[in-house]
């Protein structure tokens, strides 16, 4: 099993070599790949040594999977590319997410969507991964009419340059700045650009992201995203309209039994969800659930998860791995 990890000296992509060594992924070849000034270079993978190729070298090599975290162009580039010779690419930008011919994939929602003929599949923004993990068996159970969502997301989201930014702030080192403003003691409500209608690209990804993955236009998503001083995962503020009534137990119970799902929700011994406790750990933790008593049938909830791992890295190698097990690979 050749597998190519393009972006592997990244924030994301070394995540992804560790997940791929937890998981003892049946990895024979690594064929790492970056930038052409990393070419030549090294990293470690299970405690061996292997040179940094160029896409060109990595696509001579006919990898079985290639997984992306390179940015959209490069994707847009070079994914064919990788297609082209049998290769199945994950892809973990934003390039091929709403692309009508591709699958946006999160492996315990929708996974049975994918085939053979899949060679390109999306893997999702990290703030719907964790929140469609929790809402599709709610979906299923009482039906979503709507969800108000606010996030509050780390700033490892937007890669090291965001995390060095925020220590030089802490430090008190004037360094390069990733976003326009001080990130550290403060909560920046803007991620990625503004659009015409006034949301940000981010929010208008969870509302598109959530309709294609969970399968249903009928379900209203509206989105607030917000960057805040933290590292370890992304916090979700979720309030969730039904069409049906509900038993809080049974929302536990349900959640309780999701796969990937951690309920967090011991109030009484102040056990909630936090980035704190998420940071390193695949699953996504949920919490504070409560009646919305301003309007029926509605649910309050906290999501939170390692945007790193389960919003990123995780999720590509579980697409990977459900491809594997399937036998969709040849």
């Amino acid at each position: 099993m050749k597998v190519a990890v393009v972006g592997a000296t990244g924030l994301v992509g070394s995540v992804m070599l560790k997940v791929l060594e937890e998981k003892n992924f049946p990895v024979s070849e690594l064929i790492p790949v970056a930038s052409e000034k990393s070419v030549g270079n090294k990293i470690q993978f299970n405690q061996q040594d292997y040179v940094i190729h160029s896409m060109q070298q990595a696509i001579d090599k006919k990898p079985h999977i290639a997984l992306f975290s390179a940015g959209g162009s490069v994707s847009l580039e070079w994914a064919p590319k990788f297609a082209a010779v049998g290769c199945f690419v994950i892809d973990n930008s934003s390039a091929w997410r709403m692309d009508e011919t591709k699958k946006l994939i999160v492996p315990e929602v929708n996974a049975h969507v994918l085939t053979t003929n899949d060679k390109i599949i999306a893997n999702p923004n990290c703030s719907t991964i964790q929140m469609v993990l929790v809402l599709q068996p709610l979906h299923l159970k009482y039906k979503i009419k709507r969800v108000v969502v606010s996030t509050y997301q780390s700033v490892t989201g937007t890669g090291v340059k965001a995390v060095q930014q925020m220590e030089n702030e802490r430090n008190g080192i004037v360094g390069e700045m990733a976003y326009k403003y001080q990130i550290d003691k403060n909560a920046i409500p803007q991620i990625d650009v503004f659009l015409e209608n006034g949301y940000t690209k981010e929010e208008m990804k969870m509302v598109k992201e959530t309709k294609k993955i969970m399968g249903d236009d009928s379900i209203n998503v509206t989105a607030t995203c917000v960057r805040i001083p933290t590292t370890g995962g992304h916090s979700e503020s979720v309030n969730i309209e039904f069409e049906n009534d509900f038993d809080l137990q049974e929302v536990h119970d349900i959640l309780t039994n999701t796969a990937g799902v951690i309920l967090q929700n011991d109030i009484a011994n102040f056990e909630y969800p936090m980035p704190l406790f998420a940071d390193g750990k695949d699953d996504v933790f949920v919490g504070r659930i409560r009646r919305d008593e301003s309007q029926p049938n509605s649910l309050n909830l906290w999501i939170v998860a390692d945007n790193l791992r389960k919003g990123a890295a995780t999720n590509t190698v579980q697409i990977a791995e459900y491809l594997l097990g399937k036998g969709l690979i040849g």
